[in-house]
C-alpha cells in the first residue's frame, strides 16, 4: 500500500484496557486489536487521550505499542501518540516507536505551560526529527495566536504529513485545509462530525467511539461520500444524540458497551480519570446499541 492510501479512513483512537493495578491489561488489548482489525478499520491510533497514554509510565507505553504492533502484524497501519509532560520523554518514545515499526507518529503540544505557537513548533520538531516518520501533530481546540502563521509553521516541521484536528468547528477545519491545500492530510478528531468534516477537507477520522462502532461508522462514511445522504443523516443524528447522552459518563458506558458488543473488558480508568462517573445497566446500554443499529436497517 502506498503512502497516499495509507493515511485515510476510519481509525479508532484505541482504548487501552486497564487492570485492577492500573497497569495495561495486555490480554484484553490483544482481543480488542483483533476485533477492530477483523472489522476492517483503516488504522489504529495508539496511546492518545482515549488510550490514556499520558497517564502511563514510559515503559508501559512502550509495551502497549509493542503488543499492538505484534497483534496487528502489518494488517493495518499504526500511529503512535507520543505526547508527554516533557519533550525529552516524547523523544525517547519517538525513537522507540520508529524502531518498533509504526507507520506514523503524533503528539499533543506542550500542556500546562504558556508559550504559544513557538513552544509547540519546537516540541513538534524535536519529536519529528527523532522518529523520522510521517508526523501528525494534534490540535486541541482553538489554535493559538495567528491562525495562518501557525499552519505555515506546521508545514515547515520535518516529516510533516497531516494533523489530527480535535475541533467541532467545521470552519476551522476548512481554514486549515484551505491554507495547507494538499500538503496536510487532515483527520477529524470530533467523532460526532466524521461525515460533515469530510466536506471541509478531511481524509478520515480518528475517535473514541470507533472502538465500539468502527465498522458501522466506516460504512456510513463511505456511503455518505458516494451520495447516500439519507442514510448518513439518519445515522449521524442518532449517533450525535447518543454521544451527547453518554458523554458525561463515557467511561462507564464504554466499559459496559464493549463487553456487550465485543466481549472485551476494558476495565476501569487510571485515577483520577473517570472517577465519579455514574454506572449504566446492561439494559440501558443494550437499548442504546440497538437504537443505532436500527438506523442502518431503515
Amino acid at each position: 500500500m502506498n503512502k497516499e492510501d495509507l493515511f485515510k479512513g476510519l481509525w479508532p483512537a484505541l482504548i487501552t484496557p486497564v487492570g485492577n493495578n492500573e497497569k495495561p491489561e495486555l490480554k484484553e488489548l490483544n482481543k480488542l486489536c483483533e476485533v477492530l482489525v477483523k472489522q476492517g478499520v483503516d488504522g489504529l491510533y495508539v496511546l492518545g487521550s482515549t488510550g490514556q497514554g499520558v497517564l502511563f509510565g514510559e515503559e508501559d507505553r512502550k509495551e502497549v505499542l509493542e503488543v499492538v504492533l505484534e497483534c496487528v502484524g502489518g494488517r493495518v497501519p499504526v500511529m503512535a501518540q507520543l505526547g508527554c509532560l516533557t519533550t525529552r520523554e516524547s523523544v525517547r518514545l519517538a525513537e522507540h516507536a520508529a524502531l518498533s515499526g509504526v507507520a506514523a507518529v503524533s503528539s499533543v503540544g506542550p500542556i500546562y505551560f504558556a508559550g504559544g505557537q513557538q513552544m509547540a513548533i519546537h516540541h513538534y520538531t524535536e519529536i519529528a526529527e527523532a522518529a523520522q516518520l510521517p508526523f501528525f501533530p494534534y490540535q486541541l481546540g482553538v489554535i493559538p495566536g495567528n491562525f495562518e502563521e501557525f499552519i505555515q509553521s506546521i508545514l515547515k516541521v520535518p516529516f510533516i504529513e497531516g494533523m489530527k484536528l480535535t475541533t467541532g468547528n467545521l470552519l476551522e477545519i476548512s481554514r486549515v485545509h484551505n491554507i495547507a491545500k494538499d500538503q496536510l492530510k487532515l483527520f477529524s478528531g470530533a467523532d460526532e462530525l466524521f461525515c460533515q468534516a469530510s466536506l471541509s477537507g478531511t481524509v478520515g477520522a480518528i475517535g473514541t467511539f470507533y472502538n465500539l462502532w468502527g465498522q458501522e461508522c466506516k460504512y456510513v462514511l463511505h456511503e455518505f461520500q458516494k451520495g447516500n445522504f439519507q442514510l448518513a443523516s439518519r445515522f449521524m443524528l442518532k449517533f450525535q444524540e447518543i454521544i451527547e447522552l453518554v458523554l458525561p459518563n463515557i467511561w462507564t458506558f464504554l466499559k459496559e458497551a464493549m463487553l456487550i458488543k465485543h466481549q472485551v473488558n476494558i476495565g476501569n480508568t487510571i485515577s483520577p480519570l473517570g472517577r465519579g462517573q455514574i454506572g449504566w445497566t446492561e439494559s440501558q446500554v443494550a437499548a442504546i446499541l440497538a437504537s443505532l443499529a436500527q438506523t442502518l436497517q431503515e
